[in-house]
């Protein structure tokens, strides 16, 4: 059976910075010869401004409201071709994106790994992440996110594991292929 053929038109990767979910959505989307879409890429590009520009010139909130209306433009979009896709660390934690998530029925994966693995590829990456602070800031925010993340249909340990083996978990899991 293809993947087209499972049932599955989308997969939301979710969690929290650092987590691989562009990197796991590159590989997945190759895998399954599905397209790609980073959620915070589609912000950039329609707001002309970094997230952390948006976070910086209008505040959380309002990164927010544009966040659900980039979420809701995305899902309109969609159509019936399948697709990955990857959106922002606070996404999945709004009630108002996962109740969405949850109404078009496309199984989120929470890509997770231990607190300070996620912290230290924040570093080595380099991105400006406007809510990546100390390593105390971080492992709090991560915290209060988690029992959030772990409502996902699937959760995947990342930790040790290339993005390949990641990807190919997914599908095996999701029935894909």
């Amino acid at each position: 059976m293809s993947a087209a053929d499972s049932g599955a038109r989308t997969v939301i990767l979710v969690g929290f910075m650092g987590a691989g979910k562009s990197s796991v959505g590159l590989a997945l989307s190759r895998k399954l010869d599905w397209p790609f879409e980073d959620l915070d890429e589609r912000i950039e590009a329609q707001e002309h401004l970094s997230i952390e520009q948006i976070f910086q010139q209008s505040g959380e909130a309002a990164f927010r409201q544009i966040e659900h209306a980039a979420l809701r433009s995305l899902i309109r979009d969609l159509g019936v071709s399948p697709k990955v896709v990857a959106v922002g660390g606070g996404a999945f934690v709004q009630a108002n994106n996962a109740a969405l998530l949850e109404e078009v029925g496309f199984p989120a994966v929470f890509l997770d790994a231990p607190v300070e693995e996620l912290f230290r590829r924040c570093q080595e990456q380099q991105l400006k992440r406007p809510l990546r602070r100390n390593l105390k800031e971080f492992h709090r925010l991560y915290e209060a996110r988690r029992p959030c993340y772990l409502k996902a249909a699937l959760r995947i340990e990342t930790s040790g594991k290339d993005v390949e083996k990641v990807a190919a978990e997914a599908i095996r899991s999701l029935g894909l292929r």
